[in-house]
């Protein structure tokens, strides 16, 4: 192994047998194998200097490694990849300065990496690692690689800590298992956070994911991957092909897709996301009690394509979006979905999203009545030049406002509702008009009212008169020169206060036409 460090070569113990190599299995390895930390932790801290021409480097394959490798304050020179090793046990690397660390295929107890720097990339992929990983306020330079890494659990049921963790450019977490709280509270991704295909359980916990105040410059992928020969198409949440590759167990042309599932409470509070927060074919298995949270999310798109959730809820609260990426089939019931202070400015459906079912989304929403979700939906649909469906919109918020008045409330309602949609639709109102008027010309002509002055009256003409009776404000000098008797005194009382009506819903639905133009 020293003669390996110092040419930068390939330290390879391996036995050929996949069943014997395994570093996850439970046979031991020969003694022959192993190597103790306390050498491994002398050659990165204070190894000897290259031969000439050669780069030092400790790259160990199939390697136990005895003991405890403890790098906590130290600086790491040499480069150092180690592929399907075993460690007895925790590695640890607090407040380490290193360049570049690979560490593929490897069973490690613990790893302790708090405030780790790294000037270039962190690997774990496909390792595994039974009592957590601890990261931080760890600075690494380029990349974080987890792919297909196997973590569980500490004592407090937390399994990736990596809160404050700064990561220059992409964090690639894909077909990742977590058995407990992956926690990224306050941590900052420069390029994109990929859990893609994924599965964080903690159905036991409040949260399996948990990245309040999580900064990503690009996008956040909780979507399916594609696991396969070829690649997804754009826009669909395809995988990359990471260093040392996702493996493929499906047939050559074939490809599956594998989920991202999350088995517990999510929670991206304040979150601030450049391009895209997007859940496509994601699955969330919630217990009563837990929640989605997306309180105060900043992102130009909120892509919701997921699985329904059966349980829990969905929680949008002062949420902001630009475009809205949505299907019908992917948010939850009544109860199971709020949204008070969600603003979004475009919406993109995807798949049959009709009016009626967005109102029933709304609905959802608010299981006590609340104007503001329907107001924004409202605006946003008048900002797409879908005036009609805006005015739909409006009206259902009169409908589901009148649950709450009382009785007396509630009929008037039910009458400004039937006569005239509570002015939402002002050609009923005129309709309506052209009806009294014509009823009361006809009644009139048959039963005219005697003059109020025998000597000074216009002509007798009853349309003229009822209409003077339907239109306020306006005299046109008939209904004051006569005088109706008895019950037809009721009946030009009556469409005094119908014409009253009618027309002040005609000015309002004209005003609004005149302030939305």
């Amino acid at each position: 192994m020293w003669r390996a460090f110092i040419n930068g070569s390939t330290y390879d113990l391996r036995t050929r047998d996949p069943i014997e190599d395994d570093p996850t299995g439970t046979r031991p390895w020969a003694a022959e194998r192993s190597v103790r930390a306390r050498v491994v932790a002398l050659l990165l801290l204070d190894g000897p200097p290259a031969q000439p021409g050669r780069v030092s480097s400790l790259k160990l394959t199939g390697v136990q490694i005895t003991g405890t490798l403890d790098l906590s304050g130290g600086q790491v020179t040499p480069y150092v990849e180690l592929n399907a090793c075993r460690f007895e046990k925790q590695v640890l690397l607090p407040e380490c300065q290193l360049g570049t660390l690979r560490m593929v295929s490897c069973a490690i107890p613990r790893l302790e990496a708090a405030r780790l720097r790294a000037s270039g990339d962190l690997h774990l992929p496909r390792c595994r690692i039974p009592h957590g990983i601890r990261l931080s306020d760890a600075n690494i330079g380029t990349d974080l690689l987890l792919n297909q890494l196997v973590v569980y659990g500490d004592r407090r049921g937390l399994s990736i800590v990596a809160d404050g963790l700064s990561v220059a450019q992409d964090l690639q977490a894909e077909l990742l298992v977590s058995h407990g709280e992956f926690s990224m509270r306050g941590a900052t991704i420069g390029g994109s956070l990929s859990l893609r295909g994924s599965r964080l359980i903690h159905p036991s916990g409040e949260r399996a994911f948990n990245a309040p105040q999580l900064t990503v410059e690009r996008s956040l992928y909780m979507t399916a991957a594609a696991v396969g020969a070829e690649p997804e198409g754009p826009g669909s949440g395809s995988s990359t092909t990471p260093p040392y590759g996702i493996s493929s167990t499906t047939v050559p042309g074939m490809r599956r897709f594998q989920r991202f599932e999350c088995q517990g409470g999510l929670r991206l509070d304040d979150g601030r996301f450049g391009h895209t927060v997007d859940f496509y074919r994601a699955r969330f298995v919630l217990r009563d009690g837990q929640e989605i949270s997306l309180r105060r999310v900043q992102t130009p798109e909120l892509r919701w394509l997921g699985k329904r959730p059966e349980r829990g809820k969905v929680v949008l609260s002062g949420a902001t979006v630009v475009n809205l990426v949505d299907q019908a089939e992917s948010w939850p019931g009544p109860g199971g979905l709020r949204m008070e202070g969600f603003t979004y400015e475009n919406l993109v459906p995807r798949g049959s999203f009709t009016l009626s079912m967005r109102l029933e989304w709304v609905e959802a929403a608010t299981a006590e009545y609340n104007p503001e979700p329907y107001e924004r939906l409202a605006a946003t649909l008048r900002g797409s030049g879908e005036d009609a469906d805006a005015r739909k919109v409006l009206l259902a918020k009169q409908r589901r406002r009148r649950e709450t008045l009382p009785p007396a409330g509630m009929l008037w309602g039910f009458l400004q509702d039937w006569t005239v949609a509570y002015g939402y639709r002002p050609g009923r109102a005129a309709l309506w008009m052209v009806v009294l008027w014509a009823a009361g010309a006809l009644l009139f002509s048959r039963f005219p009212p005697e003059p109020l002055k025998r000597d000074e009256h216009p002509d007798w003409d009853p349309y003229l008169y009822t209409l003077d009776l339907l239109l306020p404000v306006i005299d046109l000098g008939q209904s004051a020169a006569w005088r109706p008797a008895g019950a037809w005194q009721w009946a030009t009382a009556a469409l005094i206060l119908l014409g009253w009506i009618l027309a002040t819903t005609v000015a309002t639905g004209a005003t609004r036409l005149l302030r939305r133009n």
